[in-house]
């Protein structure tokens, strides 16, 4: 337990941890508004919405004094913060003597936990570029008008979980894990662990298709290229299974292969993760160029 302390007390750990219940707070926040719209909804009271999507203030003096007694709490805030803590500088850096473990600002935690599970070119370039354009594309790809406005869930199931999914579990408990479960050697701690610097780990990993008794390098090619064309493929045999469905309409075809392409991405994260958990997979596609 000294340790966990000792962990969360850290100056550089102490926003990780205001973080987890700030969101904690706003995830409930929003789902007890969500439910109270969606209990309207459902009695044919939408029109209420409406209405209070309508509500206008003037910008003076309302919004301009909320936003002044904010920013006066804020600078309390973080000057009893810069008071209490101090900023966690180390001494210069010395090539002789390289930090253990060597950490990347919080922020970046998630990106250095991919690279466990991921080649550097996958998890520092691919995937970074993939969630930036994602995330740009989702104005033009949802162009549902319902939940504008007011909190739902049942209106925006898919949308809110998949955005949810992605951010809570494939980027904040990425953060997460590389801060409190990752200790020297980038080795894995439970919380209540003690970090051992001397602590080895075998290395076991296998690739997949190794499991499957494939030794050439031309069947681990072809064989990877399959798995992953499959996999990928799962999108098409969606489509043409609930072609007729209103969800698959209203995106039509160019907006559901993004969509789909950008989901499929996003859940190999999670399904490389269980494979290196639970059967040692190293890697799915081996090939000469870039490994997937």
């Amino acid at each position: 337990m000294d340790n966990l302390l000792l962990i969360l007390s850290k100056p550089d750990n102490v926003p990780i941890v205001m973080m987890m219940l700030l969101f904690g707070y706003y995830t409930w926040l929003w789902w007890r508004e969500a439910k109270k719209n969606d209990t309207l909804i459902t009695n044919g009271n939408y029109s209420v919405l409406q209405e209070e999507g309508k509500d206008k203030i003037f910008t003076w003096p309302y919004l301009v004094r909320n936003e002044f007694l904010a920013a006066i709490l804020l600078m309390l805030i973080l000057t009893v913060w810069s008071i209490v803590l101090d900023a966690p500088l180390e001494e210069p850096a010395n090539p002789a003597k390289t930090p253990n473990p060597s950490k990347a600002p919080w922020y970046f935690l998630g990106l250095q936990e991919m690279l466990v599970y991921f080649d550097p070119w996958l998890a520092g370039v691919i995937f970074p570029t993939i969630i930036i354009v994602g995330l740009m594309a989702i104005p033009y790809i949802d162009k549902n008008p319902k939940g504008n406005g007011y909190y739902t869930w049942q209106e925006r199931k898919f949308a809110i979980s998949t955005f949810m999914f992605g951010f809570y579990v494939l980027w904040i408990v990425l953060i997460i894990v590389g801060t409190f479960l990752r200790g020297p050697g980038w080795n894995f701690f439970w919380i209540l662990d003690v970090w051992d610097p001397h602590k080895v780990v075998a290395m076991t990993n296998v690739d997949l298709h190794q499991y499957f008794g494939i030794r050439s390098s031309l069947g681990a090619f072809l064989f990877g290229g399959f798995i992953v064309t499959a996999y990928f493929g799962l999108a098409v045999l969606y489509y043409f299974w609930k072609k007729e469905s209103e969800f698959v309409k209203k995106l039509g075809v160019a907006r559901y292969g993004l969509t789909a392409f950008l989901f499929l991405s996003m859940m190999s994260l999670p399904i490389k993760m269980l494979l290196r958990w639970t059967l040692n997979i190293k890697y799915v596609w081996v090939t000469p160029w870039f490994n997937i």
